[in-house]
C-alpha cells in the first residue's frame, strides 16, 4: 500500500551553508524510487509517496542518499500524513487566532519525557510557553522565534542530547498537512 510522507531535513540552506536545491532534493527522492514528490520552500521540507511502511528506514536511506550527493550528513525525519495531522490537530494552543510565526512545532525522532525539560521554570519565559505532544514539541513565541528566549533554551544541548529535531512554524505545519492529504 502506497502511503504520502513529508521529509523534513534539518539545517539546510541557512546563511549558504548545507547547501541543497530543491530540485536536486527531488532528484534524490526519484532516484530512491519515491513518487508524487513536491517541495515546498528552500527549507528542506518535501512530500512522496512509497510503498515502504518504515519511516525510520526512509529517513535513513535519504540521510544516505544526501551525503553521497552532497558530501556532508543532512538528518532527516520521515513523517506520515496521518501524523502529521494528529499533531496539527493536537496543538494545545489556539493556532487558529495566532499568527503562523508565534506558533511552532519540534518534530522529534522519538517520544520526549517532561522530565528532559524539568530545568526550565515556565514562570521566567511567559508569556512563551511549551507543551510536549506525539513525538513533538508546541511552542508559543508571542514576538517570533527569533526574540525567543524559550526557544533558546529549549534548544540547549542538555535538553536536546541524543536527539534528532527540527523546527517548523505554523504556516509550515498546516502546509505539510494540507500537500500530504491523500
Amino acid at each position: 500500500m502506497t502511503m504520502t510522507y513529508a521529509a523534513l531535513l534539518r539545517g539546510i540552506n541557512v546563511s549558504g551553508s548545507k547547501r541543497v536545491p530543491m530540485p536536486e532534493l527531488r532528484t534524490v527522492l526519484t532516484e530512491l524510487g519515491h513518487t508524487g514528490i513536491a517541495t515546498y520552500l528552500q527549507s528542506g521540507n518535501a512530500v512522496f509517496r512509497s510503498d515502504s511502511d518504515d519511516e525510520d528506514a526512509l529517513a535513513a536511506a535519504l540521510e544516505q542518499a544526501l551525503r553521497r550527493r552532497f558530501g556532508f550528513s543532512v538528518d532527516c525525519l520521515v513523517r506520515d500524513a496521518g501524523y502529521l495531522a494528529a499533531v496539527a490537530d493536537a496543538c494545545p494552543f489556539p493556532a487558529a487566532d495566532l499568527e503562523g510565526k508565534q506558533l511552532h512545532v519540534t518534530y522529534y525522532d522519538r517520544p520526549v519525557d517532561a522530565d528532559r525539560f524539568a530545568d526550565l521554570a515556565a514562570a521566567d519565559f511567559l508569556p512563551e510557553e511549551f507543551r510536549l505532544g506525539d513525538r513533538c514539541l508546541y511552542l508559543y513565541a508571542p514576538d517570533g522565534l527569533g526574540r525567543s528566549k524559550l526557544a533558546v533554551a529549549l534548544g540547549r544541548p542538555r535538553h536536546v542530547k541524543g536527539l534528532t529535531a527540527t523546527s517548523r512554524n505554523w504556516n509550515t505545519v498546516e502546509k505539510l498537512v494540507e500537500m500530504t492529504r491523500d
